[in-house]
C-alpha cells in the first residue's frame, strides 16, 4: 500500500547530488522520494508543506546549514526523522547532528545499502511516533499526529528488557552494557542485571569483578527493602549504572531459583526505570521465566546462517509461549556489509523485521571489552557501532511506548 511507504525528502545544495539520491530511491519499491530541497530554508519549508517521514539532510549549506535546520524541523515536527549527510566524517559534527535530533549520520557518498537501510530504521522509528501520536489523540494513523522520541516520558513502572540470542558468540553482552549506558541518565535511572546465572560477564566488562551479587538478594527476595538493595547493588561510577552481577562460581548458580530471580527483577521494577538483563543461550527455567516477564525482548542475530536459524526456532517458541510479537525487537549485531546476508533478506525469510543493525567494529568492541570500559564512555559512542546502539536504545523506547498505548487501548475496551 502506497500509504506504508517511506516518505523521503532530500535537502541538498547540489543538483547533482539530489538527482543521484533521488534515482538511488526510485528503484526502492517501499520508499517514495516526496520532494527535493534547495537548501536549509527550503527544506523547513518543505518539511512543513509535505510532512515527509525522512529527510535526508546535507549539513554544509549556504544559508542554514544542516544541523541548525535538523534543530528546527524536529521542534516543529518530533516524528519527522533526519539522517544528516556529510562530507566530513568528524566526530564534533556527528555529536552536534545527534544532540540536534538527527536519526542517523552518513559521510558522502553513503553506499547505497547503508543508505537504503539508515532510511528504513529511520522510517519505521517515523511510523512507529506516527501511530503512537495517533492513537493517543483517537484517530487514525495519519501525518502529522505523532510525538518526539525526546518527549517520551519515563516509565511510570519500570521496564524490563531482555537481551537474548539462542546462539553463542553473538555480543549479547556487548549490547546489554552498553544499552544500559545509553539509557542510563537522571531521569531514567537503570539497573544491568546477569541472568546468565553460570558465566555471566556483566561485572567483567565494567570491572567490577569481586563484588557483591545476585547470591545476596535471592534468598530475601520476600523481604526486600529498597535501600537494602540500594546497597548491595554495584555502582559503576563511570556510568552511575547499578550492576546486579551474577555469582563467581558456576555451582553456585544453582542456589538462584527462576522464582526468585522473577521476583528480584520485578522488585528492581520499582526502583528503576529500565531493568537490562543480559542472558546465556541456554533457555534455562530462569531465563524463560525472565522472558515471560519482559515488557521488551530483544532477540540478537548475526549474518551466520546457524544464528539466523536458530533465531526462527526461538520465534516459533515466544508464539508457543503467548508471546506478543510486537515485544521482540529484533536485532543484527556485528553486520559485514561484505557479506550477502543482509537484514532485509533474513527479514524476508522469517518474517521479522530486523529493527536494528549493529555494524562490525573488532577493534573498538574488543579494546572496550579488555580494557573494561564500554565503548559508549568515550569517544568511540559517535562511531558506527555506537550509534547502532543508539538506534537500539531508540527503537526500544519506541516499542515500548506502542505497546503502553495499544495495552491501554485494550484496558479501555
Amino acid at each position: 500500500m502506497a500509504s506504508d511507504k517511506i516518505r523521503v525528502l532530500i535537502v541538498d545544495d547540489i543538483a547533482e547530488t539530489r538527482e543521484n539520491v533521488r534515482k538511488l530511491l526510485q528503484f526502492e519499491s517501499d520508499v517514495d522520494v516526496a520532494g527535493v530541497a534547495r537548501s536549509g530554508k527550503e527544506g523547513i519549508q518543505l518539511a512543513q508543506e509535505l510532512d515527509p517521514d525522512v529527510i535526508l539532510m546535507d549539513i554544509n549549506m549556504p544559508d542554514i546549514d544542516g544541523i541548525t535546520a535538523t534543530e528546527e524541523i524536529r521542534l516543529k515536527s518530533p516524528h519527522i526523522q533526519v539522517v544528516i549527510l556529510s562530507v566530513q566524517g568528524d566526530q564534533n559534527y556527528m555529536r552536534r547532528a545527534m544532540l540536534a535530533g538527527a536519526r542517523d549520520f552518513l559521510t558522502k557518498p553513503p553506499m547505497g545499502d547503508e543508505l537504503i537501510s539508515a532510511i528504513r530504521r529511520a522510517g519505521e522509528m517515523a511510523h512507529m511516533e506516527r501511530m503512537k501520536g495517533a492513537k493517543q489523540l483517537g484517530v487514525s494513523s495519519m501525518p502529522g499526529g505523532s510525538v518526539s522520541m525526546s518527549s517520551f516520558a519515563p516509565p511510570s513502572r519500570g521496564k524490563i528488557i531482555t537481551l537474548y540470542s539462542p546462539k553463542g558468540g553473538t555480543g549479547c553482552t556487548t549490547l546489554a552494557v552498553n544499552l544500559a549506558i545509553a539509557l542510563n541518565n537522571e531521569d531514567t535511572r537503570t539497573v544491568l542485571v546477569d541472568g546468565n546465572l553460570q558465566f555471566g560477564d556483566i561485572a567483567v566488562f565494567l570491572n567490577e569483578q569481586g563484588k557483591n551479587t545476585i547470591l545476596e538478594l535471592a534468598p530475601r527476595v520476600d523481604e526486600l527493602e529498597p535501600d537494602v538493595v540500594e546497597d548491595i547493588l554495584i555502582k559503576h561510577d563511570m556510568s552511575g549504572v547499578r550492576i546486579l552481577a551474577a555469582p563467581q562460581r558456576p555451582e553456585l548458580a544453582e542456589k538462584v531459583s527462576a522464582e526468585q530471580f522473577s521476583k528480584v527483577l520485578q522488585f528492581l521494577q520499582g526502583m528503576y526505570a529500565y531493568v537490562i538483563v543480559d542472558t546465556s543461550p541456554i533457555l534455562t527455567d530462569v531465563i524463560l521465566s525472565t522472558v515471560d516477564i519482559s515488557d521488551v525482548i530483544v532477540l540478537v542475530t548475526t549474518q551466520e546462517i546457524p544464528a539466523i536459524k536458530n533465531c526462527r526456532l526461538v520465534l516459533d517458541l515466544l508464539t508457543t509461549m503467548g508471546v506478543n510479537k510486537e515485544r521482540v525487537v529484533f536485532a543484527m549485531n556485528r553486520y559485514d556489509k561484505r557479506i550477502a546476508i543482509t537484514p532485509d533478506r533474513v527479514s524476508e525469510n522469517l518474517k521479522h523485521n530486523v529493527s536494528v543493525v549493529i555494524p562490525l567494529d573488532e577493534k573498538v568492541v574488543i579494546t572496550a571489552v579488555n580494557r573494561g570500559v564500554p565503548f559508549m564512555l568515550d569517544n568511540n559512542k559517535m562511531q558506527p557501532v555506537g550509534r547502532g546502539i543508539f538506534s537500539l536504545a531508540e527503537a526500544i523506547r519506541a516499542r515500548l511506548s506502542v505497546l503502553e498505548v495499544e495495552n491501554d487501548a485494550a484496558i479501555k475496551r
